[in-house]
């Protein structure tokens, strides 16, 4: 894929290879000086690149994200910014980084720049999350919708192959539900299901050959779609769970997505069969929810919530979780029928054929 700037919507994009060294030109666009460049501790070394990059115009690092966005976290970094009289923030990484800058600007209102190194989407997105007391509660606010996002497929190759796999599933995840949302859009859902194949086609290259930046570049491109698609679309009963999974049992996000995703579609295959067969098209499949299945097991990402530390004792609360302030779903979200779709991602089966 070639480079290109554009802009979408109120976020100016920046796509292609070697696109970091745009970063200080991009946060002078903004009129902005004095830059904190975060990141989790995993990503420091990418964080300290950015920030030698922007020379003058960095006021320091905060690598200290970690995921689900706790409140203790996002306190701690809104104090680094004060403290080092922080004009607008530089979010290095994936969901949890860009999820903890979305938090401190709710605050601040400072700008941001998202540099995604991941596949999770959230860069493109007015949705944020916080989890508080064990309990993850997301919203949309134009304040964290950042200002710029630069694409550098380069930052994304030393990403396992497990977190690439993990990654793009969740936002195919993002894709699948935008498909289903109730206000269709035509705009959106052609985005969703073009990042449906770009994901399709490009993650099992990124999985097989890391240093692939064509493929690298096209999961990228299936990113930046599905956060797109999903900005304008209600979430249901997959991000419900995935939500509750990760804030209340503390459950991997990337990891949740892949292993719930597959499972939430079948919920959903016969109140919205116009997206089922979208999906499966673009998945080249006969079934979504089992082409989905089958891709992640292609992609060597988790297939069962027991193999990343849910409790099969803690499935009932989380279905009463999960129903007490459901989401917009097209089949509606009952116990019965969430309880069972959790045994189903526990036990990792693969979703039976459709009758």
């Amino acid at each position: 894929m070639g480079a290109f700037v554009l802009q979408w919507r109120s976020v100016r994009v920046v796509f292609g290879v070697g696109s970091l060294d745009r970063l200080s030109d991009e946060v002078r666009r903004l009129g902005a000086e004095r830059a904190l460049v975060l990141a989790t501790p995993g990503q420091r070394r990418i964080a300290d690149e950015a920030a030698t990059v922007l020379r003058s115009l960095a006021a320091g690092v905060y690598a200290e994200a970690v995921m689900h966005v706790p409140i203790e976290t996002v306190r701690a970094g809104r104090e680094s910014a004060a403290r080092l009289n922080a004009d607008s923030l530089i979010a290095v990484g994936g969901g949890s980084t860009i999820g903890l800058a979305k938090a401190i600007a709710l605050e601040t209102g400072l700008p941001i720049v998202a540099i995604p190194t991941t596949y999770s989407g959230s860069e493109m997105t007015s949705i944020y999350g916080l989890t508080d007391g064990g309990v993850k509660k997301t919203g949309r606010d134009l304040r964290v919708l950042p200002k710029t996002v630069v694409y550098d497929p380069t930052l994304t190759v030393s990403l396992p192959p497990r977190v690439s796999a993990t990654s793009g599933l969740n936002a195919m995840a993002h894709c699948v539900e935008a498909l289903y949302t109730r206000d269709l859009h035509r705009v959106r859902s052609h985005f969703a299901a073009l990042g449906i194949r770009a994901l399709a086609r490009s993650l099992p290259i990124v999985v097989e050959a890391p240093a692939n930046l064509d493929a690298r570049s096209h999961a990228l491109k299936g990113a930046w779609l599905a956060g797109s698609a999903l900005n304008e679309a209600t979430m249901g009963i997959h991000h419900r769970l995935c939500h509750t999974l990760g804030g209340s049992f503390n459950l991997p996000h990337a990891e949740v997505h892949a292993v719930v995703l597959p499972h939430a579609t079948a919920f959903n295959r016969d109140a919205a069969p116009e997206a089922m067969r979208r999906i499966a098209g673009e998945l080249d499949a006969p079934d979504a929810a089992q082409g989905i299945y089958d891709l992640a097991i292609r992609l060597g990402a988790p297939s069962s919530l027991s193999e990343i530390g849910m409790r099969q004792k803690d499935l009932d609360r989380a279905a009463r979780l999960a129903t007490e302030n459901p989401y917009e779903n097209p089949r509606p979200v009952e116990y019965e029928g969430v309880r069972q779709l959790l045994e189903e991602a526990y036990n990792g089966t693969r979703p039976a054929r459709p009758s």
